[in-house]
Formats: structure tokens, C-alpha cells, sequence
């Protein structure tokens, strides 16, 4: 009975565990504290970055890395600061190590506080490519902050869906354990076997 005590409290644990995982994923702290896809243009003034492939990957976000190539592809960057609104900002895409130009939006004033950038067919090439950011201030003075991505890898799966396939996968096994009668007396008795002392 201590065996099957045991197992039911691993359970708890473990379905504890992965279910933590998957709500930290996207930074979990109050804010973007944590955020993987936002990055710095000045100290403590932040830029919120989220790459989508709608045709491909309808409804998915992605940040780091791009699972297709020559797909319409949007690079959208939010403010998280919003005196940004009134400042001039010019975006652009470069292919590394190469530093080929794909994108370019000159330097403007956004004033909803979103950029997005329209790649209607995506990037050509598999490999690394750079974020350019250049915040143009009235003083004349040049911020510049950098972002890289992959593209073309595929869509691996997740560490988080990896885990819930295995969280369903022992879902179902506890809940056949606890539906058939037969199978619960024997996996109990396998539990509760006493092995010989020498």
C-alpha cells in the first residue's frame, strides 16, 4: 500500500512539474523580466519582438527562430516604452555573415506604438539573419540594438509539448490503473511484493 501511496504522490509531483514549465514559458515573471524576445534599445527601455508565419504556422508566435523559408513572414516589434512613439526608428533585416540587405524601413515616428515588418515572401535562405534597430534622437545621437534569428529549421517540438505529450501519456495509464479492477489488483500486487531478505 506504501508503493501505491508513493506513486499516486510522484504523480501529483510530476504533473506539478511539467505544468510549471508550461505556464514560465514565456518569461513567467510579472512583466517581461524574463522575456526571451524583447531586447534593450536603451537601459531599461524595452522592445518587444514577435515573428509570425501565418500561411505556414496560422495563429503561431516565434521569436528566435523561423521554421520556413519564402513563406510571408510579419516581424512585429512593440513598445514597451512609450515615449518611443515620438521618436524616429528605422528597422532593418540583414542575412549573416554576409551582411546582405533583405529589409530596410527608414527611419519614422510610430505612434501606435507597433512595427511591423511585411516579408511577403519570407527570407530566401536557410542560416542566420540580424535585427537592426537604429533609434534616431533629437540630440542627433544614433541608439543601435541587435537581434538575431534562424530560419529555415523546421519547426522542432517544444521542451513544454514534449512534456505534456508525456503528461497525457501517464494521464492515461493512471487513469486505465484506476478504471480496470484487474489490471489495478495486478499492478498492486506487483507493487506490494515483498522481496526475499538474504
Amino acid at each position: 500500500m506504501k508503493n501505491v501511496y508513493l506513486l499516486r504522490q510522484s504523480f501529483l509531483v510530476l504533473l506539478g512539474l511539467i505544468f510549471s514549465s508550461v505556464i514560465w514559458a514565456h518569461g513567467g515573471a510579472k512583466g517581461t523580466d524574463t522575456d526571451q524576445c524583447k531586447f534593450e534599445l536603451e537601459k531599461s527601455h524595452w522592445l518587444h519582438y514577435t515573428a509570425y508565419q501565418p500561411k505556414a504556422y496560422p495563429a503561431k508566435e516565434f521569436c528566435g527562430n523561423l521554421p520556413d523559408i519564402n513563406t510571408p513572414t510579419q516581424l512585429v516589434f512593440d513598445y514597451q516604452d512609450q515615449r518611443y512613439k515620438g521618436m524616429a526608428i528605422e528597422f532593418e533585416v540583414t542575412k549573416e555573415p554576409e551582411g546582405k540587405l533583405i529589409y530596410l524601413l527608414k527611419s519614422d515616428k510610430h505612434k501606435s506604438g507597433t512595427v511591423v515588418l511585411d516579408l511577403p515572401n519570407g527570407v530566401e535562405e536557410s542560416g542566420k539573419y540580424l535585427i537592426h534597430i537604429t533609434l534616431l534622437q533629437d540630440s542627433g545621437e544614433r541608439l543601435d540594438a541587435h537581434m538575431n534569428f534562424r530560419a529555415g529549421g523546421g519547426q522542432p517540438a517544444s521542451k513544454g509539448k514534449i512534456g505534456l505529450y508525456i503528461l497525457v501519456l501517464i494521464a492515461l495509464i493512471y487513469a486505465a490503473y484506476l478504471s480496470n479492477t484487474g489490471l489495478k489488483r495486478k499492478i498492486d500486487q506487483c507493487l506490494s511484493k515483498e522481496k526475499p531478505i538474504y
